[in-house]
């Protein structure tokens, strides 16, 4: 039995763990990374912390199971993680010299990416979804997004985009059925929109 619920900051070693479970296209990451904290800061932290209200974590027997993290305004989140976010973490990781998972994400923390502007003028929301493999193919997904996209909805959000890995085809095709379209390809993503 699974219980969906509002995050709070003491989900987060949960939620970082499932980050982790989940970090490699919906895989373990385990094994690709020395600091089993890095995903999370980078794809969890931030959003638990600056966007609460619309932060959901999925809760089983075992603990936090899964999550979907989303932000209103994609504009205005990039500026607080980069005012109260990021700096605490660039002083405890230092740039790396190593080209491992974990340098690349050290790297993200000192040079961020952010949404190109075309897509933040039509979709300004984003968001996260993962779940642990037992929780996969019961409909939670699609539950967790469909509540984001009617919580974004009520506010007046006229569209919602997210990335996903390019070598995770059943995530791309999770996201066509809820009716994302591809809008843009990355270094190794997809990232798809709809309106709300």
């Amino acid at each position: 039995m699974s219980t969906v619920r509002h995050a709070t900051p003491a989900d987060l070693p949960g939620a970082y763990r499932v980050c982790l479970l989940t970090g490699d296209a919906g895989r373990d990451g385990t094994a690709l990374h020395r600091d089993p904290d890095l995903l999370g800061h980078v794809f969890v932290g931030p959003y638990v912390t600056g966007s609460p209200d619309l932060a959901y974590v999925v809760e089983d027997e075992g603990g936090i199971a899964g999550y979907c993290l989303a932000v209103a305004d994609t504009r205005a989140f990039e500026a607080w993680q980069e005012a109260a976010w990021w700096p605490p973490l660039r002083e405890r990781y230092p740039l790396p010299a190593d080209d491992t998972p974990d340098g690349e994400l050290v790297r993200l923390l000192h040079a961020p990416s952010t949404a190109a502007d075309a897509t933040v003028a039509a979709w300004p929301a984003h968001l996260h979804i993962d779940l642990l493999a037992h929780l996969r193919g019961q409909g939670l997904g699609r539950t967790l997004v469909e509540r984001q996209m009617a919580d974004l909805a009520a506010r007046g959000i006229p569209g919602l985009h997210l990335e996903v890995a390019a070598d995770n085809p059943g995530g791309i095709a999770f996201y066509r059925r809820l009716g994302f379209a591809e809008i843009a390809r990355g270094k190794g993503s997809i990232v798809m929109a709809r309106a709300l």
